[in-house]
């Protein structure tokens, strides 16, 4: 097994600031539906670390896929492991009465947590972000530094825009430009909701996911092109990162691909703008050159390379 480290340049890492590790279990996984059996297997470290090669990026960041402190365990391991994980958004009972012990611990154990994810697309009432108990915990998140990823669907950007209205200090990052309806070509709405939660300059925006909302089969980057529009105009290019959504975007496209059409579409920026959405801005957001975010390590074995 390869153990030398990806490279570490003196300029800003290229960073994939949206992907996923798991060990497949029918029960837990039910959302990888059968359309989407080709995913229906284990993702490891030693998976992505070659494929981060092959594509030239420098590191990553693990996010949950499931609503466990479990999986965040799981995953601060992996990255404790391995160095090209750089950072985990993983999971905890934002609304529990113990939170503040839980980030206690999380923030004296491990430097690798970054921020945590509720999946709220799945949550039937579609103002389930403004719940008092969820807010509550939300407010305890940027006392220790931590991010918080919100992912969505279009329908819930509304409570969305006045859920990061209530928190100007907390740093928010939209998950896959909110999933808009890349196949049915479905824009104008979820566009002015985009453009509206923007005005947030605590709001950053994931350029990622895209492809599995579009035409798994027959879609092309034109498909994307009018709804990368509208993110690039909103956010800019400092408040925009390059995420793959590796594996779930196996489905509709291979990694090299999903970031081509990025890489393609950043063209007609300059070199730093290309730079700070490929990764510059990732590190900024995820405090990933922070020495003072967390507490010490637990001393699990953090050298460079592949651990699994």
């Amino acid at each position: 097994m390869d153990n030398t480290s990806i490279a570490t340049p003196s300029e800003p890492l290229t960073i994939d600031a949206h992907q996923h590790f798991w060990n497949y279990d029918p029960v837990r996984d039910a959302w990888i539906t059968e359309d989407m059996r080709t995913i229906r297997t284990n993702f490891t470290p030693y998976d992505l670390y070659r494929i981060l090669r092959e594509n030239d990026i420098d590191g990553c960041i693990a996010v949950q896929a499931d609503q466990s402190e479990n999986e965040t365990a799981f995953l601060v391991d992996i990255a404790e492991r391995n160095d090209f994980v750089k950072g985990v958004v993983g999971w905890v009972d934002l609304t529990s009465g113990y939170l503040e012990k839980r980030l206690e611990f999380y923030h004296r154990t491990t430097k690798k947590l970054k921020g945590f994810r509720h999946i709220v697309q799945t949550e039937p009432d579609n103002e389930f972000l403004l719940r008092e108990d969820f807010c509550r915990g939300i407010s305890l998140l940027n006392a220790y530094k931590y991010t918080y990823d919100i992912l969505i669907f279009p329908k819930q950007l509304p409570a969305a825009i006045r859920f990061v209205e209530m928190f100007p200090d907390q740093r928010f990052v939209v998950d896959h430009i909110a999933k808009p309806d890349i196949k049915g070509k479905k824009i104008e709405q979820w566009a002015s909701r985009m453009k509206e939660i923007s005005k947030n300059p605590n709001v950053y925006c994931k350029v990622s996911g895209m492809v599995t909302e579009a035409d798994w089969r027959r879609w092309k980057p034109d498909d994307l092109k009018p709804y990368l529009d509208i993110v690039f105009d909103a956010f800019g290019t400092r408040r925009l990162m390059f995420g793959s959504d590796w594996p779930v975007c196996l489905v509709a496209a291979e990694y090299s691909r999903v970031k081509e059409v990025i890489a393609g579409y950043l063209q007609q920026f300059s070199p730093e703008e290309q730079k700070a959405v490929m990764g510059g801005n990732a590190a900024l957001f995820y405090y990933l050159n922070d020495e003072s975010v967390t507490g010490n390590q637990t001393g699990k074995d953090s050298t460079a390379g592949i651990n699994i």
